[in-house]
């Protein structure tokens, strides 16, 4: 639980306001130095998601997505953009939303939006969205601040619409990052905080072929 290893919630988050104002906008930058990674994660990605838009009674629609944590648009470029009609980004650092506008090129006419809030500010519009993209920014909120931001996301679905989340689980535990003021979570704790947002699993997934010295990362579905 965060309120084991969070000490001080408003320090918590300026401190890493703070870690990624000094950040370079770039892909590595957005990948702590592992900028090579982010093909076979956006496959990956792919792969995932496309299971949710193929035919059927209770296919997710593709007419909008919203990119959560979204940095200089590294998802909404190579995942979200070619799969939906229209993209909005949320990230609370200002420079990596203007520095998307550059970096996405022509496509980026199709982002409505650039929201620069923290997540546990962010509220989604109602009804809103096909499927709400939260990748690698869990662990910089508090578990009620996370679940809290889940049933907002829950709201903010369309018909058929999916939350997912994509990040690195710890292997037991609650595990504080003092460097970037972040926390990794274990399965179990990010499971329960799911249910507690009450929303439910459709699919998990562990990513492959990452290196071996970082955090195993997985993926859920969730409505």
């Amino acid at each position: 639980m965060t309120s084991e290893v969070v000490e001080n919630e408003f320090e918590f988050y300026s401190k890493a306001e703070k870690y990624w104002k000094d950040v370079p906008a770039t892909v590595d930058g957005m990948l702590g130095g592992y900028g090579h990674i982010s093909s076979i994660d956006i496959n990956s990605s792919k792969k995932f998601l496309q299971r949710f838009l193929r035919d059927g009674p209770n296919r997710t629609g593709t007419t909008r997505a919203l990119d959560c944590g979204a940095g200089i648009g590294r998802i909404t470029k190579r995942l979200l953009l070619p799969l939906f009609k229209t993209v909005d980004m949320v990230d609370v650092t200002e420079d990596f939303l203007t520095k998307a506008k550059s970096y996405l090129g022509e496509e980026g006419r199709r982002v409505r939006n650039y929201f620069c809030c923290g997540l546990q500010d962010f509220s989604p519009e109602p009804n809103s969205y096909d499927v709400i993209w939260i990748q690698w920014v869990i662990g910089h909120l508090t578990d009620n601040h996370l679940s809290d931001f889940l049933k907002r996301c829950r709201d903010g679905l369309r018909p058929n619409g999916i939350v997912v989340i994509k990040d690195n689980m710890a292997q037991e535990g609650v595990i504080m990052d003092d460097v970037d003021s972040s926390v990794c979570r274990d399965l179990d704790v990010v499971r329960k905080i799911i249910r507690r947002a009450g929303l439910h699993l459709l699919a998990e997934e562990r990513q492959e072929n990452f290196p071996d010295e970082i955090y195993h990362v997985y993926t859920f579905a969730m409505r």
